[in-house]
């Protein structure tokens, strides 16, 4: 029986040596951080659109699997994409602007709508900064209530816009073209929120 011990003990002394002396290579370690974006993004409402998002940020997550650097990753994700969002209403809005009737108004709301979201994403990237991955902090349930409130406010500010450009106001490629992006961009904030959420759970701090 000890020499079974000993023998075991033996064998995993050498498979420690074996694996410290051959590294997982990189081509391996970016599959790993593929499988590992694509198991998370399961967990959104728009997973091919969550992989085609972070895909790009592989190489980020192919030395450590981090929940919080994933979260942290389609938080800067989103608030990009609502600043592209944000500058091409305001352009919009622009064209618009020696039109006095409902039109140029509901473009206007859109385009304060959208402010306020980039101001909401700003601050949850400035938050989420405070969290740490193993939830030690004492005030980890108020930086990730922070991050989940102003993230809904900012997928508040979406739904908003996307509303106020349906109706008959705005009509044809404006109207479209308007509601495609900021549709884009509640989507790409539900993903976010959804993997902060999960990131969170790990901790239990998920809003109701």
């Amino acid at each position: 029986m000890g020499k079974t011990i000993t023998f075991l003990a033996l064998s995993l002394v050498t498979l420690t040596l074996v694996q410290a002396q051959h590294p997982i290579s990189p081509r391996r370690a970016r599959s790993r951080a593929r499988a590992f974006i694509e198991s998370q993004c399961e967990a959104t409402l728009y997973s091919t659109l969550c992989v085609r998002c972070l895909s790009p940020y592989v190489s980020s997550f192919s030395k450590t699997l981090s929940h919080r650097q994933l979260a942290q990753t389609a938080l800067k994700v989103t608030l990009a994409k609502a600043e592209t969002t944000q500058g091409y209403i305001a352009q919009v809005a622009q064209r618009l602007n020696r039109n006095k009737g409902p039109e140029i108004r509901s473009v206007r709301e859109c385009v304060d709508q959208i402010n306020d979201g980039v101001d909401q994403l700003t601050k949850s990237i400035k938050e989420a900064q405070h969290i740490k991955e193993d939830g030690e902090s004492s005030e980890f349930t108020w930086h990730a209530s922070n991050v989940q409130t102003w993230l809904s406010t900012a997928l508040t500010d979406a739904s908003m816009c996307i509303d106020g450009i349906s109706g008959r106001t705005i009509r044809g490629k404006t109207k479209a073209l308007i509601k495609a992006r900021v549709l884009n961009l509640q989507q790409v904030t539900s993903i976010a929120l959804a993997l902060f959420n999960r990131f969170a759970a790990r901790f239990k701090v998920v809003k109701p």
